[in-house]
């Protein structure tokens, strides 16, 4: 790599490279339910559904990066348990890495700071909702989780 600067890339033969995020995402059980959000219309990927989560900044662990994301976005407060496969996704301005935690609820009330809305749903009620491409394989994963 010949240049880098704020996820801009060039690479060895002068081709820019998409931006790459790496983001966590948390799949929150509470009372035997599923939370999915909306993200908004202002927001990138408008009005997809996807797990809450966000980017993981510099220095920050994935553990780290997934409560804080969580109490920042939601307002309330979660166990983060297994990790499980992470997805990768070429949208046309970006890549991402998108790696999941389950997650249970802890304590909070939840008010919505970015999205439009949110859902508590059964596991097989996912596929009924329009997720954003990164998360579709996770949805997938978990569906079919034990």
């Amino acid at each position: 790599m010949i240049f880098s600067g704020s996820n801009l890339k060039i690479n060895s033969t002068n081709i820019l490279m998409k931006p790459h995020v790496k983001v966590v995402c948390a799949i929150i059980h509470k009372k035997n339910k599923v939370l999915a959000v909306q993200r908004s219309e202002k927001m990138t990927l408008p009005l997809k559904w996807e797990f809450p989560g966000g980017k993981i900044e510099p220095e920050e662990s994935e553990m780290d990066c997934i409560k804080r994301e969580i109490e920042e976005e939601l307002k309330i407060e979660i166990k983060v348990g297994q990790r499980l496969t992470p997805s990768y996704y070429e949208y046309p301005n970006f890549t991402i890495e998108l790696i999941p935690y389950l997650s249970e609820y802890k304590s909070g009330n939840l008010t919505l700071q970015e999205h439009s809305r949110f859902l508590l749903l059964n596991k097989d009620e996912l596929k009924n909702l329009d997720w954003a491409e990164a998360d579709v394989p996770i949805v997938n994963e978990y569906i079919n989780y034990e």
